[in-house]
């Protein structure tokens, strides 16, 4: 899936959210938070507006936005499936549960399906490790995954 360059609206709409954030102390975090809650990701023509606006280069822009995985460059699936790759999953059959996600989806990590329904992505750690593997679907954890509860959910199940 490819980002659309952003709309006039879509322009407005982000010199609201600088507007919104004007005269906060650090406010870079709390701005990309709201472009992407806004957006559904953080468009690329969003980040030298946001830049010019914190007086900081379009690199360092980038820089913050891509250090932390949450921040989407791209729009995220309609479903969103994050499989916990921590040691406490990996010793209870995450690995082997991540790669059979990978194999059904035919994704790899942080890929999203060409119809735009699911995003395979992994996360370090979701304080689940008692019910491991975990993973979070569409936002909700899932504790004791295996392979056949994962598929149920891959076919639109409920988690």
């Amino acid at each position: 899936m490819s980002a659309k360059p952003l709309s006039d609206a879509g322009r407005a709409r982000i010199h609201e959210i600088l507007a919104d954030h004007r005269g906060v102390e650090g406010a870079l975090l709390p701005i990309l938070h709201a472009v992407q809650a806004e957006f559904g990701h953080v468009p690329a023509d969003a980040l030298p507006l946001i830049a010019a606006d914190q007086n900081i280069s379009k690199a360092e822009a980038h820089g913050v936005m891509t250090f932390y995985h949450d921040f989407r460059e791209e729009p995220a699936g309609r479903r969103v499936l994050k499989l916990c790759r921590a040691e406490a999953c990996q010793a209870v059959g995450a690995d082997a549960l991540a790669d059979h996600a990978r194999a059904r989806t035919g994704l790899d990590w942080h890929g999203t399906t060409a119809d735009g329904a699911l995003t395979l992505e992994p996360v370090f750690c979701l304080g689940l490790c008692a019910c491991g593997p975990a993973a979070l679907v569409d936002g909700q954890p899932v504790g004791r995954l295996d392979a056949a509860r994962l598929d149920a959910i891959l076919a639109g199940g409920a988690a």
